[in-house]
């Protein structure tokens, strides 16, 4: 396996990896890693991606035990696309503070107000939120959702920032922004991507849309993790200033190994994503934790944005 060519894993570590690997297949499981997981975990994982990948993988595979190494709103994405499948999160404790900066009964408030808007929740949010949503998105298709919304005003719930790059991109709707941000994008600053540009002159800049305008305003390319992907393949630039959570460096390195990647900010590390390690990924698998669970009558309805959101792909 290409798990192997971590040149710093020692036996103990590599018989962990075995274990996992055997255990895995006696429970019929499969691993789902997010893009912005520890190098380890996404080497280990069947199937890496960004939250839309992710959601579509875990619709489609036909094990029934769903390891999903990310936090909490990925696994429970993937519980209430799946009613009857078994999604373990191995870091009972990643959260995610964006998902946190909305709740259903504000949601619920703001739609008393607009009562002629329709509820975009981005994928980032909690079960309860997608419950109150009309329908879910990505940063990935965010704006295709939106672009065909019947209604005129959206209510976007809860990133501000992804929510203004909506708003510029489809100007003839009027995007209401909640106000929230992920701490990893928000706090990339203006001046840490001019100098990334003058010690990089010949980079091309990508930015994940969740970075704030004044950001966006000065890069390259804009796309979710699964664009940035497809941008660096088709790209004929050697050098990349990568603006979005660090984990990416795996991958982007592991497809273009001649490429050179930078990271130009210390904001680009998310603690709960770091969270996800293989000692945990063994466990869940060894003693079937930790199980996703969600009240039903709120998944039914969180499922139906949710499979909404999978419309625009």
């Amino acid at each position: 396996m290409r798990i192997k060519l971590f040149k710093e894993y020692n036996v103990d570590i590599q018989a962990l990896i075995d274990n996992i690997i055997a255990l895995k297949k006696e429970r019929g499981a499969v691993i789902l890693a997010h893009n912005y997981q520890i190098a380890e975990i996404q080497a280990l994982a069947d199937i890496t991606g960004d939250s839309l990948a992710l959601a579509r993988a875990a619709v489609s595979v036909p094990e029934e035990t769903i390891v999903f190494c990310g936090v909490r709103f990925m696994a429970e994405s993937a519980a209430i696309l799946n009613p009857s499948k078994k999604v373990l999160l191995p870091a009972k404790n990643a959260g995610c503070p964006l998902a946190d900066m909305a709740t259903p009964a504000a949601v619920e408030r703001m739609r008393e107000k607009h009562p002629d808007a329709a509820v975009v929740c981005y994928v980032n949010s909690s079960a309860e939120v997608k419950a109150v949503s009309d329908v879910c998105c990505t940063s990935g298709n965010a704006v295709k959702v939106v672009q065909n919304i019947k209604q005129d005003t959206i209510i976007f719930v809860p990133d501000k920032n992804l929510g203004a790059y909506v708003q510029k991109m489809v100007p003839e709707k009027n995007v209401i922004l909640w106000d929230g941000f992920c701490l990893v994008h928000h706090n990339v600053t203006e001046s840490e991507v001019l100098k990334a540009r003058k010690e990089h002159p010949t980079a091309a800049i990508m930015a994940h849309p969740e970075c704030p305008e004044h950001v966006l305003a000065h890069v390259d390319h804009i796309a979710s993790t699964a664009g940035m992907f497809s941008y660096v393949q088709e790209s004929s630039a050697e050098e990349f200033v990568v603006l979005t959570e660090k984990g990416m460096l795996w991958g982007l390195q592991e497809q273009n190994p001649t490429k050179k990647f930078y990271f130009p900010s210390p904001a680009l590390r998310c603690r709960n994503m770091k969270l996800t390690t293989l000692q945990l990924v063994y466990d869940a698998l060894e003693k079937d934790q930790y199980v996703i669970s969600i009240d039903p009558d709120i998944a039914a309805k969180a499922r139906v944005s949710l499979n909404k959101m999978l419309e625009y792909v």
